[in-house]
């Protein structure tokens, strides 16, 4: 059985599609413990299902180093084979992708490499894109530069805005993420050796 801890800032949305999904019987995964980087309502969700949960808030700490220093000393508590980013909004700090790289994964709304970064939606907009897309890649040490695991195209219809778009591209990384756990508990995905490196990320 695959353990993974959650880490997010704010409702915890994919988190919660992620919870529904381990509590059906057969999914090779269970949620060990939620964290976010503030007072999150998505806290709410782990309590629902009786998961553990910790806040390291972001603004209690003098630099972002010793935010995941601390960030850090918490997941080790828990020891998780896999570590899901649903909706951190902050980078994390070289010491935690260090640990635990490749073992961390996160969700982004675009098909990356097209538009990283933390308004992708946005952006695709103001870049007038006819399609879009949802994308789950594993963590490294730049901004949506680490191996795709999954992504999955989303048209961008007429008279579309930030939030229209946005609310389209949710269900859609919650399938791909789910997905994605299920795929690596079972051994489908190797995150040793992910089969689709980014383009974007910086080579030898």
């Amino acid at each position: 059985m695959l353990t993974v801890a959650v880490l997010i800032s704010g409702g915890g949305s994919n988190l919660r599609a992620l919870l529904d999904a381990a509590a059906e019987p057969g999914f090779p995964a269970r949620v060990v413990v939620v964290g976010a980087d503030r007072p999150a309502d998505g806290l709410a969700h782990a309590d629902a299902f009786n998961i553990p949960t910790f806040a390291v808030p972001f603004r209690e700490y003098a630099t972002r180093e010793e935010w995941g220093d601390e960030l850090l000393r918490q997941l080790e508590a828990w020891a998780p084979d896999l570590i899901v980013l649903s909706g951190l909004m902050r980078l994390l700090p070289a010491a935690v992708v260090d640990a635990w790289s490749p073992r961390i994964i996160n969700t982004h709304p675009a098909y990356l490499p097209e538009f990283p970064g933390a308004h992708g939606v946005r952006d695709a907009l103001a870049a007038g894109a006819d399609r879009t897309g949802a994308s789950v890649i594993v963590v490294d040490a730049g901004v949506d530069t680490g191996p795709i695991l999954a992504q999955e195209r989303v048209p961008v219809l007429p008279g579309d805005d930030e939030t229209t778009l946005h609310e389209r591209i949710k269900p859609v990384e919650r399938r791909l993420l789910i997905d994605v756990v299920r795929r690596i508990a079972t051994g489908e995905i190797d995150l040793a050796a992910p089969a689709s490196p980014n383009p974007t990320a910086p080579t030898a």
